[in-house]
């Protein structure tokens, strides 16, 4: 990428002087006479540097310093200064800008200042590029965990997602990650370094959305439980997301919308306009095989964070952690986990009301899912790493309603 600078003075004569200068240093200047020539040229990804005059007509050299950490607070800024307004330019410097100059000045020590401010503006970028690479990188696989069907299927749909700029629908039971799902997109998107916000849709009054949409500077809105969205709210929110088309909304339910919005409770308008991508997150039980690699996953983190040691999940944990419904979803089975990783509560058993056959039939049928995801639905393989003669095996799934085909590749 070529370094450039953007050169501002109102003086013809310097102006074309030190453009000169660039312009045999092999940079590419862009020559303004003021700041309105000037201010559409900085954007956040410009590749170089700013270098003005403090004096200037209409508005000088401090409001485009101003209006450039607003756009970007890392792009360098150097300052012009006149003979007796080096007390300015040291305001300037407290004020963000990068350094000073006075005029006149040698090519060399012009040269010298503007070569020390592009490597700074080249590390800036080097560094903003590498944390969009790994922030881009395939981050559904390191922040949706598991390993079944259904998981993967998750997976695919967050990148589907991210390749777009739409907005999305997140539908999934209470517990099971709607907003964890929504970061997700928002990191895998183009607009992984813009901001990221999270509102309680419930508590989301029309100035808190319009003071959401000010912050969001081209990222991401997350509304959690978008149905209990206030009527007043949702009728604002369909007129800011027509005014500001670069902001993505990304809405999270429990509830189906489609049938809120037919039974007048939720706007239609907000809806449609909602209603574009749709992502769904599967309950912990439709995905039994999820739960040890999620436990375990959450269990790492917790003790990670804590600073403890990782306790071994035995496979009677498991069993016990098979054996349960988990209607709270993943949230649950993240408490769970920081239970047992701080030592503060071992029972691996399911619901007392369900009886010891329950429990166990529950935790055959996760054992036999377990085993055909493994072994990517081959029965074969399954029923050879469960110890089980195949006619038994087979007698099992028909009893527990499996069938081997739901879990290959």
């Amino acid at each position: 990428m070529t370094k450039r600078v953007i050169l501002v003075d109102d003086d013809r004569a310097v102006r074309e002087a030190l453009g000169q200068t660039l312009d045999l240093a092999g940079l590419r200047p862009v020559l303004a006479a003021s700041y309105i020539e000037a201010k559409d040229h900085i954007t956040a990804e410009f590749p170089g540097i700013v270098v003005s005059d403090i004096r200037m007509p209409g508005k000088d050299g401090f409001a485009l310093l101003e209006h450039t950490r607003k756009v970007d607070p890392d792009l360098p800024v150097i300052l012009l200064t006149g003979e007796g307004d080096v007390p300015m330019a040291v305001r300037g410097i407290s004020a963000g800008a990068f350094d000073f100059l006075e005029k006149p000045c040698s090519p060399q020590d012009f040269l010298s200042v503007v070569e020390k401010a592009l490597k700074t503006r080249d590390l800036v970028l080097e560094n903003r590029a590498l944390k969009r690479e790994l922030r881009r990188g395939d981050v559904a696989a390191r922040m949706l965990v598991g390993t079944s069907r259904l998981a993967e299927q998750m997976r695919d749909a967050a990148r589907a997602a991210a390749r777009t700029s739409a907005e999305v629908l997140i539908s999934g039971p209470p517990g099971s990650g709607t907003a964890r799902m929504a970061e997700v997109i928002h990191l895998m998107s183009a607009a992984a370094m813009r901001p990221f916000q999270k509102l309680s849709a419930a508590s989301a009054a029309v100035d808190i959305l319009e003071g959401a949409f000010a912050r969001a500077d081209g990222g991401s809105i997350f509304l959690d439980e978008v149905a209990s969205l206030p009527a007043g709210a949702q009728f604002a929110l369909i007129d800011l997301i027509d005014n500001h088309p670069g902001i993505r909304i990304v809405a999270g339910t429990y509830r189906d919308l489609a049938q809120e919005t037919r039974e007048g409770r939720f706007n239609p308008d907000l809806y449609y306009k909602l209603d574009v991508v749709r992502v769904r997150i599967p309950a912990l039980k439709e995905r039994p095989e999820d739960i040890p690699v999620l436990f375990r996953h959450y269990v790492a983190l917790a003790c990670e964070q804590s600073d403890l040691p990782v306790p071994t999940v035995t496979p009677e944990v498991v069993a016990g952690l098979m054996a349960r419904d988990w209607p709270g979803n993943a949230r649950a089975l993240m408490n769970a986990a920081l239970r047992f990783a701080m030592g503060l509560d071992d029972r691996t058993g399911g619901d007392d009301a369900e009886g010891l056959a329950g429990q166990m039939a529950r935790v055959e049928r996760s054992l036999l899912i377990e085993a055909l995801a493994t072994h990517g639905g081959n029965a074969t393989g399954a029923a050879a790493a469960l110890k089980l003669p195949r006619k038994t095996f087979y007698d099992k799934l028909a009893r527990h309603g499996v069938k081997p085909e739901d879990y290959r590749g």
